[in-house]
């Protein structure tokens, strides 16, 4: 039997495996560490489909010629599942109140949905919530999915986008404690909002960029490696948060203006200063 793996010949000799699903499931460890999951099969020119799937696992790889193995890189797949959830979205908009209980139950058992619970879970309950008539409503998941999105396809123009949301919620950070000290709730609480997402939007950017084989491992922050950077950075906003539900207003101001707002300045000046010093150094060469 010959194995290919995107068209191209692999060396690739089965020892012990007797069935294709063997052979597959001695190939998931070294497509998980190399970024990658399969997205199709095809066994002797004849693709496989979900309703054959099962068949093909059991089929003794002794009847078989050629096993061509297609694979995509996990962003390149998580991008597929968020334009799916973009038109899922849409089609639940236009669904009768009667049939909606029926597209919810069918949904969650997708392959972009059970990939969007594992790489994005946030999502995927907004999308659960939005589908079972909870939460805020399907405007917002269509929001946040088309910000995954354009993050996926293009986490560089991204990353220079969001300077000036960081320079804007950093001084709000700043502000924070006079806020809470001069009873403006509902700006504090914009603010602490605000500063979670943007937070999180460039904690998903690291994170993409790590799959698309960035080398992420270069960022540092004062003498810091990203990692650990960020690993501090999560244990002082649960910090903040955790002073913030008490109402301490004294250590949120000083969590805010002294921990939160200099550490994002940093951690964005960083990665933004490593990404375009590797497209400059990628342009020289």
């Amino acid at each position: 039997m010959v194995i290919r793996i995107n068209g191209a010949d692999a060396d690739i000799k089965p020892e012990t495996e007797k069935t294709v699903g063997e052979i597959l499931s001695g190939l998931e460890s070294w497509l998980t560490g190399s970024g990658h999951r399969m997205s199709g099969l095809v066994i002797d020119d004849i693709p496989v489909d979900s309703n054959s799937m099962d068949e093909c696992f059991n089929k003794e790889i002794d009847t078989i010629k050629v096993l061509d193995i297609k694979t995509s890189s996990v962003s390149q797949l998580l991008a597929e599942c968020l334009v799916s959830l973009l038109q899922d979205t849409n089609t639940w908009e236009n669904t009768s109140f009667s049939e909606k209980v029926y597209f919810m139950s069918n949904w969650q058992k997708s392959p972009e949905a059970c990939m969007l619970s594992e790489q994005v879970p946030v999502l995927y309950d907004l999308a659960v919530k939005t589908f079972s008539g909870e939460g805020a409503g399907s405007q917002v998941l269509r929001q946040l999915t088309e910000e995954h999105l354009r993050e996926l396809q293009d986490p560089v123009g991204e990353t220079g986008k969001s300077e000036t949301a960081v320079t804007e919620i950093c001084t709000r950070l700043e502000e924070l404690p006079l806020d809470m000290q001069t009873g403006k709730d509902s700006r504090a609480v914009e603010t602490i909002k605000t500063f979670s997402g943007i937070l999180e939007k460039i904690f998903r950017i690291i994170g993409i960029l790590k799959m698309e084989g960035f080398p992420v491992a270069k960022i540092n922050i004062n003498n810091t490696p990203v990692a650990a950077y960020i690993a501090e950075f999560n244990t002082a906003l649960r910090e903040l948060l955790c002073a913030y539900e008490q109402y301490d207003t004294v250590l949120v101001g000083d969590l805010a203006e002294y921990e939160m707002a200099p550490r994002l300045r940093d951690l964005y000046a960083a990665v933004w200063d490593t990404i375009r010093g590797d497209i400059n150094e990628q342009h020289t060469h």
